[in-house]
């Protein structure tokens, strides 16, 4: 859907008051995408190349109605920042292999603790050239385990389609979300957009142990518009009314249960 500038902040206002209002983070309306046919997604996701624990997730994660909300096309040019172990890795290369192109970044030194994919997907049929840009350089630890800062970083290509993000940025303090958002902005076209689905936090709670890979939306959507998106679209395709948003989302109480919020930016 194709916003003007007035109805693009309008949206964003929305939003945040949504956020500010609700008891917990709750968009009413928003893009609900319906079951798109088996096509390249379907038999993306049909592949041997996933393993059988893999799919078995797809009723929680809904990967085929996550990426028709973010209107993916096989001939797109795609970054996923940090892809981990590549669970959506293995889903987006088949779709792009043809027409599009593929573009993974990440902190890939071990140390950084996102060198899965180097292990896990590379070595696949069909993935032996998948394009890497390791962004470990721009990385640095904090006093929390598996909680990184991000300096100024380029991920050394321009004019993408789509930059999306899975579950990830709730590693990053608020300054690294931003300086990953400003290159993210940078590598996208005009037009361009940004996808974000990650781990709800209770608005303007504090991060503790219990809550530190939770993340508060709204201050997501300020980092993103400070490096210059727009938002333009949310999705409640994976909100939870019953998780409380205040327990470790590795919990056996919530696992696999977790509110997530889903949220499209545009450059």
């Amino acid at each position: 859907m194709k916003l003007s500038p007035s109805a693009r902040r309008a949206v964003g206002l929305a939003a945040l008051s949504a956020i500010l209002l609700a008891p917990q983070f709750s968009f009413a309306g928003g893009h609900i995408p319906g079951l798109a046919g088996k096509g390249p997604i379907g038999e993306a996701l049909a592949s041997d190349v996933r393993t059988a624990d893999e799919k078995a997730r797809d009723r929680n994660r809904q990967p085929r109605q996550t990426l028709d909300f973010f209107k993916l096309k096989t001939d797109m040019r795609v970054i996923e920042i940090m892809p981990g172990g590549g669970w959506y890795t293995k889903i987006l290369v088949p779709v792009l292999r043809d027409q599009g192109e593929y573009i993974a970044v990440g902190g890939l030194g071990k140390a950084m603790g996102f060198g899965g994919i180097l292990d896990q997907v590379t070595g696949l049929k069909g993935f032996e050239d998948l394009r890497i840009v390791d962004i470990s350089g721009a990385m640095t630890k904090t006093e929390r385990r598996g909680y990184l800062d991000v300096g100024p970083v380029d991920f050394g290509v321009q004019d993408v389609d789509l930059v999306l993000t899975f579950r990830n940025l709730h590693n990053f303090t608020s300054a690294g979300r931003y300086e990953l958002a400003k290159g993210a902005y940078a590598a996208l076209r005009d037009g361009g957009q940004y996808g974000v689905v990650d781990h709800t936090r209770r608005h303007m709670a504090s991060m503790t142990d219990e809550t530190w890979r939770r993340l508060d939306p709204v201050q997501v959507i300020k980092e993103a518009t400070a490096a210059g998106f727009t938002l333009v679209d949310y999705s409640r395709l994976h909100y939870k009314p019953d998780d409380e948003l205040r327990f470790e989302v590795g919990r056996k109480s919530v696992r696999g249960n977790s509110d997530r919020f889903t949220l499209v930016f545009e450059k």
